[in-house]
């Protein structure tokens, strides 16, 4: 029997091969319920455009009712990009990862609302606490208690 979370993953995935991505969002891998990897690219006049970042999804099995950990790739090519939300670690300091999740939010709408945040911001830099954050980050950004107090950038 499957689970409530391969089923919705299934019919995102179906959706994506189907109608594709929105401009600017590619998906690159998705073997399994568990991981999947995206390509976001911001589009339009931004300080990030025409940059490209790989997203990661890891979905729980209680995935839609929560949130799945997503995570900017940060490996010896990649890196995150260098956003007052966005630890250099990956992290991604966003509510709708949190506490304003909903289960009628997709992976694509979440891939979207990235796309935006970086779209928006008007000065690239790091989070004020980035260099203690990532010294004491744990692998999982879920288990980070995040505090949402600035949606200006």
């Amino acid at each position: 029997m499957a689970s409530i979370s391969s089923r919705r993953l299934q019919k995102e995935l179906t959706e994506i091969h189907m109608e594709g991505c929105p401009v600017g969002i590619t998906l690159v891998k998705a073997d399994d319920f568990e991981t999947w990897w995206f390509t976001i690219e911001v589009m339009g006049e931004s300080v990030y455009r025409s940059e490209v970042y790989t997203l990661q999804f890891r979905f729980e099995p209680n995935y839609p009712i929560s949130a799945p950990a997503v995570t900017f790739v940060v490996t010896d090519g990649r890196k995150a990009p260098l956003h007052p939300h966005v630890y250099s670690n990956g992290h991604i300091c966003a509510s709708i990862l949190g506490n304003e999740w909903s289960p009628v939010l997709s992976v694509v709408s979440v891939c979207i609302t990235l796309q935006s945040m970086l779209a928006s911001c008007k000065k690239k830099e790091p989070p004020v606490d980035n260099d203690r954050y990532v010294r004491t980050a744990p692998d999982n950004p879920k288990k980070t208690r995040f505090v949402y107090h600035d949606d200006t950038v």
